[in-house]
């Protein structure tokens, strides 16, 4: 298979990260990412022999302090410049408390409505997406920045 235009054939190359969108009370888990600053659900790239669901599992634990149960997938997002395929889970909090890591600055339970305001439209439409009862999986392409298509 090639991912390039032409008769030249190559490799595709991807990365898969996982987040997690808690809800608990009509809010939802956000950390502000200590590399750039930006809010985002918790969430990072998948380990190489790591379950799906343990993957967000650990990584909402680790940048949040929170423990989760994972309820279901509720999208698929592919950055196209950068080739990370993020695959985005419903959770409910099970235990622990909001705490700061190395990769967040801050952890906040925020409305819908302020997850329109402070994130990235990118990362606000996984929130949303994850948040509407009964749809099926949503599939989005973007570019780093805004949606594509």
């Amino acid at each position: 298979m090639s991912n390039s235009a032409g008769h030249s054939r190559s490799t595709p190359l991807h990365s898969v990260s996982v987040a997690g969108v808690v809800r608990e009370d009509g809010r939802v888990l956000a950390i502000r990412r200590a590399d750039n600053g930006t809010w985002e659900p918790p969430g990072g790239v998948l380990e190489l022999t790591e379950a799906v669901e343990d993957g967000v599992r650990r990584e909402v634990f680790e940048e949040t302090g929170i423990k989760v149960g994972v309820e279901r997938l509720t999208g698929v997002y592919k950055n196209v410049n950068r080739g990370i395929v993020a695959l985005v889970f419903r959770c409910r909090p099970e235990s622990g408390s909001e705490r700061l890591s190395e990769e967040s600055t801050a952890v906040a339970w925020l409305t819908p409505a302020e997850v329109s305001d402070r994130t990235a439209e990118v990362y606000a439409v996984r929130v949303l997406d994850a948040l509407r009862e009964g749809a099926a999986p949503a599939a989005r392409s973007h570019d780093g920045r805004q949606l594509l298509g």
